[in-house]
């Protein structure tokens, strides 16, 4: 009796599990928050350039953070889904510390150098070889108070969106 109980419930599990995707709340807000971010950036491009980058919907770098955006939407959307006590909320909010220290270090750095490395290559004569080769990427990290503004950013977004789902759907809350 009971293996035929628990082989109902793996069928109606496996049957209910192919939409999960579009139900998981963390899921959709980091998503949501990549999105958003991305798109920012192309409507910032377009104001102060006045031009359209399409380049901005997928690259990195400048604000606002694409990365800090999903993985602090991401531990938000498991704090408000799962709640605070878990292990899974600790370890999504371990990976967005790493990534916002990441790009406040490491990352910040590099686009420095990037800066500088640019200028360098920029002043070489012309027959050098290097006179030619393409500009590096020099938007690559964040100050840190770019990172705070873009986790509060988030937080809100996340929590909106979490309130949206509750009032619809109040028996998942």
């Amino acid at each position: 009796m009971n293996e035929e109980a628990s082989g109902s419930a793996m069928a109606s599990t496996s049957l209910s599990s192919s939409d999960w995707i579009f139900t998981n709340f963390p899921l959709i807000s980091a998503v949501l928050a990549f999105a958003i971010a991305q798109s920012i950036k192309l409507f910032t491009t377009w104001y102060k350039e006045r031009r359209w980058d399409l380049k901005q919907l997928i690259g990195s770098g400048g604000m606002p953070s694409s990365h800090a955006s999903t993985v602090t939407a991401l531990a938000v959307g498991v704090g408000f889904h799962d709640g605070l006590g878990g292990s899974l909320f600790a370890a999504s909010v371990v990976l967005a510390s790493v990534v916002m220290y990441d790009a406040t270090g490491v990352r910040l750095q590099a686009g420095r150098q990037a800066e500088v490395l640019n200028q360098i290559v920029y002043e070489l004569p012309a027959e050098h070889p290097l006179s030619e080769s393409r500009p590096l990427h020099e938007l690559l990290g964040h100050t840190p108070l770019q990172v705070c503004e873009n986790l509060g950013c988030c937080w809100r977004h996340t929590w909106s969106c979490d309130s949206l789902s509750c009032s619809s759907n109040r028996s998942s809350c």
